[in-house]
C-alpha cells in the first residue's frame, strides 16, 4: 500500500537503514535582502514567528525581504529628497556651512528611519 506521499507523486532515498522522502524547497529569489530585509527578518523571527515560518515554507520569505529592502531604499531617497528641499539644504550650505550640514542631514536620515520602521518594518 502507498503512502499519500507516494500517491501525489513523492519518491524516497534509502539513507543506511531509513528511507527519507526527496523534499526540496522550491527555489529563492537572488535579489539581495539588504540590512532593511535583515531588520525584517529579525522583527518576524521575533515577534511574528508564525507569519515569518509561513513565508519560510511558502518559500517566498527571501522575496518579501527583498522587496521590503527595495521599498525602504526608495522610500530613504524620496524622503530624504523630500525633507533636504523643504528645509532648504543645498551644496551651498555644504560648502558654506559644513557642520549646519552634517546636522541637519543626520536629522532627517533619523526621521526617514523612523518612517521605514514604523511604515515597512515593524508592520
Amino acid at each position: 500500500m502507498k503512502s499519500l506521499f507516494e500517491q501525489m507523486g513523492g519518491t524516497y532515498t534509502q539513507q543506511g537503514d531509513y528511507q527519507l522522502p526527496d523534499i526540496t524547497m522550491p527555489p529563492q529569489d537572488e535579489r539581495p535582502i539588504g540590512i532593511w530585509g535583515q531588520r525584517r527578518r529579525e522583527f518576524l523571527k521575533s515577534r511574528h514567528r508564525v507569519r515569518y515560518y509561513n513565508l519560510l515554507t511558502k518559500g517566498t520569505l527571501y522575496t518579501h525581504l527583498a522587496d521590503i529592502n527595495e521599498q525602504a531604499e526608495q522610500m530613504s531617497e524620496t524622503l530624504t529628497a523630500q525633507f533636504a528641499e523643504q528645509e532648504g539644504i543645498t551644496e551651498q550650505l555644504k560648502a558654506d556651512d559644513m557642520m549646519a550640514w552634517v546636522g541637519t542631514m543626520n536629522n532627517i536620515s533619523e526621521r526617514v528611519r523612523e518612517i521605514i520602521y514604523a511604515e515597512l518594518i515593524f508592520r
